[in-house]
């Protein structure tokens, strides 16, 4: 049995279980208990950081007779391993959950006000922190509760999380399995909502292929505006000081000219098979990337992107007509509340 048929089995038991509760005073989160491995005192600090959604409201004006909305967010990153998994897989599990394991209360917030009001979900990747049958299992159930579109982030296809180089042969490891439990092609979709073309594009390693781009021309010639998801963040130069003025040892960004990332933080001393880990080769655009983002920059039909990878909002123009968007992480609480119009 596939996995996302045995789940929707379940999935009715799941949502039940998995509705938000209101974080207000006298109302308690439904957070990990002691029993699956955290203490109480660790529940209660969770408790006490709980905070209201961070919901920001943006207006896309795409030129369309009947608007719609949507919830867009990022980084989630689920951390979760089970006896199915290697002891390595569970400490790292127990280790990345310290700092993210509020994703899931805000993420079932997100999805509790959609349902309410109506509105698409859209995930700009890193619903996940690393692949594990526990975290597809909860996205694949995730995905069940309401209207996805998605692309994908890094962290989907990472096996421990910084243990290797990521490329195209380190993503294939894992990538059937991760997009088996995914509602959409994780490398290039296209879905038409009230006449809206959204596209979804597989950045993640910093770097969009030839094919995508002949894929994205082949949607411009439809006619249609379009809003493209992905997961990092493309190129431009006020985005790239922004970022740098925050972690200057790189910008985090698709198709930074070179002169900016050879800057980006260098060790000469590291071997020359761990020299993959320098940013100044993980984040180096290749010639098929700033081609196209160089092409992209002149598509009038181009009216918006949503990216995420940052874990910090950011607003800004992309080109004369389309506009930025940078959602915070989830596990901070962050969305936006997107209005097409």
């Amino acid at each position: 049995m596939e996995r996302r048929d045995f789940l929707k089995l379940s999935a009715g038991a799941f949502m039940a279980s998995q509705l938000p509760w209101p974080a207000q005073a006298g109302n308690a989160s439904p957070l990990a208990s002691p029993q699956e491995g955290r203490t109480a005192s660790e529940v209660k600090r969770d408790v006490n950081r709980l905070k209201p959604l961070n919901l920001k409201k943006i207006e896309i004006p795409v030129g369309i007779e009947k608007p719609f909305g949507a919830i867009h967010i990022s980084d989630t990153h689920l951390t979760l391993a089970d006896n199915r998994n290697d002891e390595r897989k569970i400490s790292l599990a127990a280790g990345r959950a310290r700092g993210m394991n509020l994703g899931e209360h805000y993420l079932d917030e997100c999805i509790h006000y959609a349902r309410r009001h109506d509105l698409l979900m859209l995930h700009t990747g890193d619903l996940i922190d690393f692949v594990s049958e526990a975290n597809l299992d909860r996205a694949a159930q995730h995905y069940m509760q309401a209207d996805w579109f998605v692309s994908s982030g890094n962290h989907e296809f990472s096996q421990y999380v910084g243990e290797a180089r990521e490329d195209e042969a380190y993503k294939q490891q894992s990538y059937q399995k991760v997009q088996d439990a995914y509602p959409n092609d994780l490398t290039f979709c296209s879905r038409v909502v009230n006449g809206v073309n959204l596209i979804a594009l597989d950045d993640v390693y910093y770097n969009v292929t030839e094919r995508q781009h002949e894929l994205l021309e082949q949607e411009v010639k439809r006619g249609l505006p379009i809003v493209i998801l992905c997961h990092v963040p493309f190129y431009t130069p006020d985005l790239c000081k922004f970022s740098l003025e925050r972690t200057p040892q790189c910008a985090y960004v698709t198709g930074a000219p070179l002169e900016i990332t050879r800057h980006f933080e260098h060790q000469d001393d590291r071997p020359q098979e761990e020299q993959w880990r320098n940013r100044s080769v993980q984040q180096q655009a290749d010639k098929p990337t700033l081609e196209f983002l160089k092409w992209l920059r002149h598509q009038k039909a181009v009216k918006g992107l949503l990216t995420g990878h940052m874990h910090f909002f950011y607003e800004g123009p992309f080109s004369k007509t389309a506009m930025q968007y940078v959602v915070g992480a989830t596990y901070h609480g962050d969305a936006y509340e997107v209005r097409f119009v």
